[in-house]
């Protein structure tokens, strides 16, 4: 716990105290106990005054021994372990919640490990390496109007007749199960999207805060609630694709994106699903194209965008 988290082995990465609780990995009684050491649970020992220390009572060392005979190297490691301890309190806005940066950080491929120094609380959301964990990397936005060049939300084009009502509501959804649109209750207050659509998107979110296991009660993934028949299989089959198309799938567990090979060791994807998604026909392309009138995977859909200047996200022209 004093070097950045509980080890879990079958996923092979550290978790914070309150997941590992909840995996079952550490209990309330012993967590209580290393949080709060008495002499049966100092375990280390400091050689130059004799006593019994907690591990990370034994890291504040650092400062006591930087003007002595410990080398710079020693040094600089027992720094760089406080520093990934102190960072377990530090938060980020994740998709459904705050989460860690030392959790974060211990989820991330070894390439945004690299970063701990440059990730704090102030920068983390802008650093685009995080990002990608954090939000929808690329996300079909709104549209723009290829006759008058105007943008505007997929709503307002729904409003306006310019996208018909299924087209707009599917990539309203994408926009909610991806992480782009996250507060669907704030969004109808502000009239951002109409209320005729909040019980459909609240129920998108769930792709990405979690769907309650009704055996199990426990807070399961898209995938996982796709295999249990808790949504309908084209439904999920479009949102699961959508969150791929724009950065990863969503752990909601952990609010965030996670690596393919995570999803894989935690059961939110499998090589059928890969195969079913890299390989679609058209029972799987789920977005409509107004240009062409053709059906597409959201990954098309969005090759057929174009960036907005001046924000950079991803606009669907309107050509008709």
């Amino acid at each position: 716990m004093a070097t950045g988290g509980v080890v879990d082995p079958n996923a092979s990465l550290r978790l914070p105290a309150d997941v590992a609780v909840k995996r079952g990995l550490l209990d309330e009684p012993l967590q209580r106990l290393l949080l709060q050491p008495d002499d049966n649970s100092k375990g280390f020992f400091d050689p130059n005054t004799r006593e019994r220390l907690s591990y990370l009572q034994l890291t504040q060392l650092v400062q006591q021994y930087k003007s002595s005979a410990l080398t710079q190297k020693i040094t600089e490691i027992l720094t760089a372990i406080i520093a990934e301890v102190s960072s377990e309190e530090k938060k980020l806005d994740g998709l459904s919640k705050q989460i860690s940066v030392g959790h974060l950080l211990a989820e991330v491929s070894s390439e945004e490990k690299n970063l701990q120094g440059e990730v704090t609380v102030d920068n983390g959301n802008k650093m685009e390496s995080v990002h990608k964990y954090l939000g929808a990397t690329n996300c079909i936005a709104g549209v723009r109007v290829e006759s008058t060049k105007k943008v505007m939300s997929i709503y307002k084009a729904k409003s306006r007749g310019l996208l018909p009502p299924g087209t707009s509501l599917i990539l309203l959804e994408a926009q909610t199960a991806t992480g782009f649109l996250i507060a669907v209750e704030k969004a109808v207050a502000q009239r951002v999207v109409g209320s005729e659509l909040k019980e459909k998107l609240l129920s998108a979110q769930l792709a990405v805060s979690g769907y309650t296991d009704p055996d199990t009660k426990e807070t399961i993934s898209l995938f996982q609630a796709l295999n249990k028949e808790l949504i309908v299989k084209d439904h999920g089959i479009r949102l699961l694709e959508a969150q791929i198309a724009t950065g990863g799938i969503i752990d909601p567990l952990y609010s965030h994106r996670v690596p393919v090979q995570v999803a894989y060791q935690r059961g939110y994807f499998d090589q059928e699903m890969k195969r079913i998604l890299s390989d679609p026909d058209d029972d799987t392309k789920g977005f409509f194209d107004p240009n062409t009138q053709e059906y597409l995977t959201y990954l098309q859909l969005l090759e057929r965008c174009i960036t907005d200047p001046t924000t950079g996200l991803s606009l669907l022209p309107l050509r008709k």
